[in-house]
């Protein structure tokens, strides 16, 4: 769930928060595009997750795709991520659409049923896929989705097919593998 705030032996392959700055920069709106990567699944109107938002990247793309009559809960471990992503969503004018939420190492700690779920660049950081995926499947509302991205330089096929095999356990089916440049992708949802 992004960056961890402290070492935990157990997550020690955890990027500390200032290390985001090194692919959350103004070169990444030529490869991430977030209308084309998620506008096929973010309408307006929608209440959508950001876990492990970090600075804000998505949660940010997402409020504008959402409009104000809809939600973004930005959700990360460590509290400097989420001050600095509420930064830049006030300077973007767009704070008012996205919710801030500290998790835990092992609890996401949102209730809220959402539309649509992105998980992006950080389900290999997390030590119980399969309990973490369990609750993102909790919080998706009917007909809801869950857009997986993992880096293709850091997560190999094999690992992110068994990242799919676990998800599959807890419910969630593919329905497509969306292209993402430099990743390895799958969107999700109810079976």
């Amino acid at each position: 769930m992004g960056c961890a705030e402290k070492e935990n032996p157990k997550r020690s392959h955890v990027c500390p928060w200032w290390m985001a700055y090194t692919f959350d920069n103004r070169i990444r709106k030529f490869f991430h595009r977030v209308p084309d990567m998620l506008g096929p699944y973010v309408k307006t109107g929608m209440t959508v997750m950001d876990v492990g938002c970090g600075m804000g990247y998505f949660s940010i793309g997402m409020a504008k795709l959402i409009g104000d009559s809809g939600k973004v809960i930005a959700v990360d471990l460590q509290q400097k991520m989420l001050d600095i992503m509420l930064k830049r969503a006030t300077k973007a004018g767009l704070a008012d659409r996205i919710s801030p939420h500290r998790c835990q190492v092992d609890k996401i700690g949102v209730f809220d049923q959402v539309d649509f779920i992105l998980a992006f660049y950080m389900v290999h950081e997390v030590v119980d896929q399969k309990d973490f995926l369990a609750q993102l499947f909790s919080n998706l509302a009917d007909g809801g989705k869950l857009l997986i991205a993992e880096p293709r330089f850091h997560v190999t096929p094999q690992e992110f097919q068994q990242t799919l095999e676990i998800a599959q356990t807890t419910g969630l089916r593919i329905f497509e593998k969306p292209s993402v440049r430099f990743s390895l992708t799958a969107l999700l949802g109810a079976g």
